[in-house]
C-alpha cells in the first residue's frame, strides 16, 4: 500500500468547552490514519488569539494503524492541559505521512451537536 497523506496540517478552528449537559463530556478529537510501513510522531502546536504558542504536546500513530487523539486527555510534556474555554488553532506535524480529521462533540446544550472536517494540509 501508498503512504497517503501529508506531514503537516492545520486545523483553524478549536475549542474545548467546559459545560455539558448531559452524560457525554464535550470534547474535541484530532483523528489520523497511517498508511505508511513507518511509525508517525505526531507534534502538535497551538495558537492563539491573545499568548504565545504553546507547544511539546507529543503523541504517536503505528505504522498503517489510526489514533484518535482526544483534545480534553492529551498533556504536554510538563503534565499541563488544553485550556478549556478558549479558542486556538492547532499545527499538527508528522515524522510519516498521515491524514487528519478534526471532530468536535458539543454538549453544553440540551442538543448535542457534532461538527467534523479534514484538517487543512501543506
Amino acid at each position: 500500500m501508498s503512504a497517503y497523506g501529508k506531514n503537516v496540517w492545520l486545523i483553524p478552528d478549536c475549542y474545548l468547552n467546559s459545560i455539558s449537559k448531559n452524560e457525554n463530556l464535550s470534547h474535541e478529537a484530532i483523528c489520523v490514519v497511517n498508511t505508511s510501513r513507518e511509525d508517525a510522531e505526531i507534534k502538535i502546536t497551538l495558537y492563539f488569539e491573545d499568548r504565545e504558542p504553546c507547544g511539546g504536546f507529543v503523541t504517536h500513530c503505528g505504522t498503517e494503524r489510526t489514533r484518535h487523539i482526544r483534545m480534553d486527555k492529551l498533556r504536554d510534556a510538563n503534565g499541563a492541559p488544553i485550556p478549556r474555554d478558549t479558542p486556538y488553532a492547532a499545527l499538527v506535524e508528522s515524522s510519516a505521512p498521515i491524514v487528519v480529521q478534526y471532530s468536535r462533540l458539543d454538549t453544553s446544550a440540551a442538543e448535542m451537536a457534532l461538527m467534523t472536517t479534514i484538517a487543512y494540509s501543506v
